[in-house]
């Protein structure tokens, strides 16, 4: 039973929680009616990354066994065999298109589109190099878009100021992801062959540019007069000061300690980032509510 809950890996379902950021900027995040929806996408979102995950690790099964930290998966390590882990997907994907169908159809067309654009890259668009981090932001992006009148929320429009730092994020994100497999091609480990079409210097410049394009669409964000008068606050820019300093940390983390594998063990795992996410919601929240 462990073995089979590891193989869901439910620790990634924090990126899920994008679902309910629309509701939050929109001010609705007290209205249970809308929130009841929300947690319904969410929960259809973790059952179909789950899917994708499995389906994943049943592809790469051989390659795994391979890989310093990924043969420790439970399909990797043995403690799941393959024809079990297809029953248990089958399973987890009727579930999920069950739970998107209470959400209505339009969140089942983005379940259906984030299953869709994720077969694509299991199945050779990962091999394509950017490309690949494009078709990872695609599906933040369908994670955000799920919270609002598009998906399952009724009445909530997300500002493209969200869209637009949603997509950017995720984008810095995968690429210092690409920075982890480069370090571990250099140490002789087998790693997807999309990695060939990067390297340690254009990581670093793709990853510094993102960063500052963030900072800067974030102040943009908090500094409109659409953003002022919708919260009803001249101090929103007051928390730029915690997304430049997670965005710091986690540079820290990628140049100086070397470790940006998977940005949501960093998350779970850095006391630093926990704390600044902490005081961003937190101040984000005292100005706007």
């Amino acid at each position: 039973m462990k073995a089979c809950l590891k193989l869901l890996r439910p620790h990634q379902y924090v990126k899920n929680l994008l679902i309910f950021f629309p509701i939050f900027f929109d001010l609705k995040i007290r209205d249970f009616n809308l929130l009841k929806y929300a947690v319904i996408a969410f929960i259809s979102f973790c059952l179909a990354a789950s899917t994708i995950y499995i389906f994943n690790d049943i592809r790469d099964v051989e390659k795994d066994r391979e890989h310093p930290k990924k043969c420790r998966r439970p399909i990797a390590s043995g403690a799941v065999s393959v024809k079990k882990a297809w029953m248990i997907d089958v399973v987890i994907l009727l579930l999920s298109l069950a739970a998107a169908y209470f959400a209505g159809l339009k969140m089942m067309a983005i379940i259906a589109a984030y299953l869709v654009i994720n077969l694509f890259y299991s199945l050779g668009m990962k091999n394509i190099a950017i490309l690949d981090v494009f078709s990872i932001s695609t599906g933040f992006l369908l994670r955000l878009i799920s919270g609002t009148e598009l998906g399952a929320v009724p009445g909530v429009v997300p500002s493209h100021w969200i869209i637009i730092m949603t997509f950017l994020l995720s984008l810095f994100l995968g690429v210092a992801k690409r920075r982890d497999d480069l370090l571990l091609a250099e140490s002789g480990v087998s790693v997807r062959k999309s990695i060939s079409g990067y390297s340690l210097e254009f990581v670093n410049s793709v990853m510094s540019m993102m960063c500052a394009v963030i900072i800067v669409s974030y102040l943009l964000y908090t500094l409109d007069p659409d953003t002022i008068a919708h919260f009803n606050s001249h101090y929103i820019y007051f928390t730029t000061f915690f997304v430049i300093l997670g965005l710091l940390r986690y540079l820290q983390i990628t140049f100086v300690h070397q470790k940006s594998g998977s940005p949501t063990e960093i998350v779970l795992k850095d006391r630093f980032l926990q704390l600044t996410l902490v005081a961003w919601v937190v101040s984000f929240a005292v100005f706007a509510y």
